[in-house]
């Protein structure tokens, strides 16, 4: 399977290259907070969920199977999913955060949206 996505315009976009950039954004990010009883589980949670998008888009990108394919890919928009979550709660427990955050948890929601339309295209073919 490519890791090349093309856009209405005629675009195309790595999928490896923006989880990873991403995941790297994230750990630039988390280490930014001050490590106290309420942050670091939250940014603990945050980084494992947020990095494993990439990790997981890796595997996809190099499945053995269409079934194994649509699986890896549903972690991965799991994972996006559970970072939107953990940004919720890193924007609650951190107000001076909170814009860094909704550039982050929309980053998170794109990537979701992609790995939903790569399920549904998969799917239906």
């Amino acid at each position: 399977m490519s890791n090349k996505i093309s856009n209405p315009n005629q675009k195309t976009y790595d999928l490896i290259e923006r989880t990873a950039k991403f995941g790297e954004s994230v750990i630039a990010f988390a280490q930014e907070f001050d490590r106290n009883a309420i942050n670091q589980p939250l940014v603990s949670q945050f980084i494992r969920a947020a990095t494993s998008i990439g990790a997981n888009y890796m595997e996809a990108d190099a499945a053995e199977s269409k079934k194994d394919f649509e699986h890896k890919i549903g972690i991965a928009r799991k994972e996006a999913k559970e970072t939107m979550h953990w940004l919720r709660m890193i924007a609650k427990a951190n107000p001076v955060k909170q814009s860094r955050c909704r550039i982050l948890w929309k980053e998170a929601q794109e990537l979701v949206f992609i790995f939903s339309s790569i399920l549904n295209g998969s799917r239906s073919k």
